[in-house]
């Protein structure tokens, strides 16, 4: 083989691996654009004047910088109170989420009990329905809480109403039935699951019950997936829409403030040569309410993201 032949491939396969870098970085550049897209506009949309939002021409960067709409946006959601509201509910249900469905899975990933399958079928489907389809019984379930009638022996026949009160988060976060519970129990039964035996098996030759084992030798070595799913629960809690209009409608919560802020700011008022109502305005209203929802998420991920990735790995979830 002469040099102007090794010379050759070896230029061919520079060229085929620098092409494969290209192709590589062209489509990361285009996926986290794509992602990134919405949050840039939001964010070049919150300092544009009145005057901006009607010229067509000023599409990113504003030509007249204003904090204006952001301090009404700002005042119009009550945000500072809205905030500690939100942050309350996020940790309550989130704390009482990661307890139970820690039990559950673990439970799911280290016993043999009679009909395991089909109780785990019944998580899984948990997953598949949608709430709203048992929207109807589950208001009226929690309109007239009881258990088995229980409450009826202290006089309260109709239960006690969990509508407008924390009370409904704290139920389904104590019995592993709050939104997306069923994800977070598949997630810690696969990472129980995949512990090996011979801890277990160790631990009981060492005279340590099923609770003890349990408290001294899993839960500490499952700190990522709990981490994982602490911060799953708390951040659809933080943007739910749908819990939260459902069983707090009138509290003071960033979702419900983002819901109503285009209203709220209307009501208001405004000195601009632009009308609150119109389009342009209503749209930037908008924009600016969900860049106040998400930046305390974007900072929480920004010091949790190790947590997170670790525990996706760890959990076998792929995709």
């Amino acid at each position: 083989m002469t040099k102007h032949t090794i010379k050759r491939r070896l230029s061919k396969s520079h060229i085929r691996k620098w092409g494969f870098r290209l192709i590589h970085f062209v489509l990361v550049f285009g996926i986290c654009f794509i992602i990134l897209y919405p949050l840039i506009v939001k964010f070049c949309t919150a300092f544009k004047s009145p005057n901006d939002l009607l010229d067509k021409t000023v599409i990113y960067v504003p030509r007249e910088f204003t904090l204006t709409a952001i301090q009404n946006v700002f005042r119009g959601m009550n945000y500072p109170q809205a905030l500690l509201n939100t942050l309350g509910i996020s940790l309550l249900v989130s704390g009482l989420a990661v307890a139970s469905c820690t039990l559950v899975g673990y439970g799911f990933g280290r016993f043999q009990f009679p009909l395991k399958r089909f109780w785990f079928a019944m998580v899984i489907l948990t997953m598949i329905i949608p709430p709203q389809v048992v929207f109807l019984p589950t208001y009226l379930h929690f309109r007239n809480f009881d258990i088995l009638g229980l409450l009826g022996l202290f006089g309260l026949e109709n239960g006690v109403s969990l509508i407008n009160n924390p009370g409904s988060f704290a139920v389904l976060g104590i019995t592993a039935m709050g939104f997306k519970n069923g994800l977070y129990i598949y997630m810690i039964q696969q990472f129980f699951r995949g512990l090996p035996k011979e801890l277990e098996e160790a631990a009981h030759v060492d005279g340590a019950g099923h609770f003890r084992t349990f408290f001294r030798i899993f839960l500490p070595s499952a700190g990522s997936i709990i981490g994982t799913v602490f911060l799953f629960s708390f951040i659809w809690q933080w943007t739910d829409t749908y819990y939260t209009q459902f069983f707090m409608p009138n509290a003071e919560l960033l979702s419900n403030a983002l819901l109503n802020i285009g209203y709220q700011i209307t009501s208001m008022g405004t000195n601009s040569t632009l009308s609150a109502a119109s389009p342009a305005a209503l749209s930037q209203i908008n924009n600016i309410g969900c860049l106040l929802v998400i930046i305390p998420l974007l900072v929480l991920y920004a010091f949790t993201q190790k947590i997170f990735v670790e525990g996706v790995e760890r959990s076998g979830i792929v995709g």
